[in-house]
């Protein structure tokens, strides 16, 4: 028998085989049909409420409509349980049919987007879990019609019998192997190369002919390398394929990792520009949308390492039914962070300054955050469920991100143990690797690390630095290693203790900062600050009032006034609310000061 005829035979012998088509594209819905080959009695089945990687509950089955469910030819009853799981009224043995229908408009990367140019989805949103068969093989047929002519696929999943586009059978070890592996269906930019030994696929919808995707595939081949050697060195990496499927859309951003693949989405315009003729490569500069967006690719590929596979002993079972807390987002979403610009430096796609613009301005996040001497960042990993991902205007006040303090709790150990002659957190991360056999770990694995290559004990720097609310020795850690930390006034809005809305000729409050002239005033989140009253400069003379469209105005109306009055509106009510005026205050700027002493770090 035949390599593709056992594939075919592998796929038809699935015990759980979802087909999916497109029912309408003008209506977003995608068709789906599940047979069981051998139900349970009454067998159970449910549909994830969250995807991993985000996480929030989603709550999926919100889309999902029209099921019913068939066996011997004839309807089963189905019973819906809770939210998202129901009961067929089955008997044991007999193929058992589920067909349903998926409403598909969220054009983010944690669901699934269907329309007449493009389709995409994570197994999360379509595909219903069979209840006690989820570590069985599972195939999926993704089927093509009038309504796909001329689409193409790309996807992680393993293919079996598939037409040239992509169409076809796939076949996934189980249900979180075809949960792991989103699909992209469209007319789509396709192109390929070789990094680490393996084919990697990268495929871009919703692009211009103007894309320069020769560079966009060159600077992604060298991340890559410069990822692989950084775990494996000369070793190839534990995957034999890769997929990186990119969505350019007008004003989206965002990525989600998968165990060999990723699904991104940028800002069509942060693409790189192919060069006009007669123009040369080389004066077109990176944009910093486009360092934005390698910074993005970075960082999920590094998630195939740090979080797929490398991860929380909570995360060593998804339970698909609910939330699952951890502490450790700091260490793997922080640590990630602090690695994917990094990597874009030792890849020589950005240099020295430009890598150090981009640390401060992490730390000028992290600042600017008054939630950070209110929350820890361990305690931010565990809230990210009620808390991060459903953020409201007085989130900055109240938590701290875990991307953002995590990556810096990261440069404080890099740089600490560099400064101890020590090693670095390179070395740790490969130890992690190696001692927990890239799989779950938890945080008693990454002190035995430090404690081992760093040759004294560091739990009261997690302690300080995750466990507590204390600020990070930073400025100190950076001067050691070359770097120059100066300072700049602040911006208006920073110095008030704000965060507005310009748009539309006025100024709207999104958020009041804790501690913030601002908050002392009395100004709430949606006021509109309408304009500034003044005294009168003379006993005797006329008060001033004046219309605010812009914070920049603020300045030369108030001269040098320490008090003023702000006319706000506030649910259609006008309110006179005293300002004093806050002391200047300041934000961090970074500069190489010891270039070679600089280098022993980034290299």
């Amino acid at each position: 028998m035949s390599t593709r005829a056992r594939a075919a035979k592998a796929a038809r012998n699935a015990d759980v085989r979802y087909t999916v088509s497109v029912l309408s594209a003008h209506a977003h819905l995608f068709a789906v049909t599940l047979r069981i080959e051998r139900p349970a009695k009454n067998q159970r089945v449910a549909l994830p409420v969250w995807i991993p990687g985000s996480y929030l509950v989603r709550e999926f089955s919100q889309n999902l409509q029209q099921l019913r469910a068939w066996q011997n030819g004839q309807p089963v009853a189905l019973r819906q349980l809770d939210k998202h799981r129901w009961q067929a009224q089955a008997e044991a043995g007999e193929p058992l049919e589920l067909r349903y229908e998926v409403y598909a408009f969220d054009a983010s990367v944690r669901t699934a987007f269907l329309d007449a140019s493009r389709g995409f989805f994570n197994a999360t949103s379509l595909c219903l879990r069979v209840l006690g068969q989820e570590d069985t093989p599972h195939a999926l047929e993704l089927v093509g019609g009038e309504a796909t002519a001329g689409w193409q696929v790309a996807t992680g999943l393993t293919p079996q019998t598939v037409d040239a586009q992509g169409f076809g059978h796939y076949l996934a070890e189980g249900y979180d192997e075809l949960a792991d592996c989103p699909v992209e269906m469209g007319r789509f930019w396709s192109a390929s190369f070789t990094a680490g030994g393996v084919e990697h696929r990268f495929v871009v919808a919703g692009a211009g002919e103007w894309m320069d995707g020769e560079r966009l595939i060159e600077d992604t081949r060298k991340i890559c390398e410069t990822q692989i050697a950084f775990w494996h060195g000369q070793q190839p990496p534990p995957f034999s394929r890769y997929v990186f499927m990119l969505y350019a859309s007008a004003d989206g951003y965002g990525g989600l990792e998968h165990r060999n693949s990723t699904a991104l989405i940028c800002q069509r315009a942060d693409l790189p520009r192919a060069p006009a003729p007669g123009e040369k490569p080389a004066a077109l500069k990176a944009t910093d949308g486009y360092t934005t967006l390698l910074g993005l690719i970075s960082h999920e590929y590094f998630h195939t390492w740090n979080v797929k596979r490398l991860r929380p002993a909570e995360f060593a079972r998804y339970d698909y039914d609910s939330e699952n807390h951890t502490e450790l987002l700091w260490f793997f979403e922080g640590f990630t962070s602090y690695y994917d610009d990094l990597m874009l430096r030792r890849a020589g796609l950005i240099d020295d300054a430009t890598y150090l613009q981009l640390v401060a301005k992490t730390l000028n996040q992290v600042q600017q955050t008054p939630g950070r001497l209110v929350q820890t960042v361990a305690e931010a990993s565990f809230d990210a469920w009620v808390k991060y991902y459903r953020m409201n205007e007085n989130t900055p006040n109240a938590t701290v991100s875990y991307y953002t303090k995590g990556s810096l709790v990261a440069l404080c150990l890099d740089l600490t143990l560099r400064a101890e002659g020590h090693g670095s957190l390179d070395a740790v991360m490969r130890e992690l690797w190696q001692r927990c056999e890239g799989g779950p770990m938890r945080e008693a694995d990454v002190l035995r690390a430090l404690k081992r290559l760093g040759q004294r004990s560091y739990e009261g720097e997690i302690a300080a630095w995750v466990h507590s609310t204390d600020e990070l020795p930073l400025p100190s850690l950076l001067q050691d290693h070359g770097v120059k930390v100066a300072h700049d006034k602040a911006p208006l809005a920073q110095q008030l203790g704000l965060r507005v809305s310009e748009t539309g000729g006025g100024v709207v409050l999104k958020t009041v900062l804790r501690g913030g002239a601002a908050e002392a005033a009395g100004m709430a989140a949606n006021d509109e600050w309408l304009g500034l009253e003044f005294a009168p400069a003379q006993r005797g003379g006329e008060a001033e009032a004046w219309r605010l469209h812009k914070l920049d105005e603020l300045p030369p109306l108030r001269a040098r006034r320490a008090k003023l009055t702000a006319l706000v509106s506030r649910d259609k009510r006008l309110l006179r609310l005293p300002l004093d005026w806050p002391t200047e205050s300041f934000t961090v700027r970074l500069a190489v000061d010891d270039a070679p002493k600089l280098a022993s770090w980034l290299s």
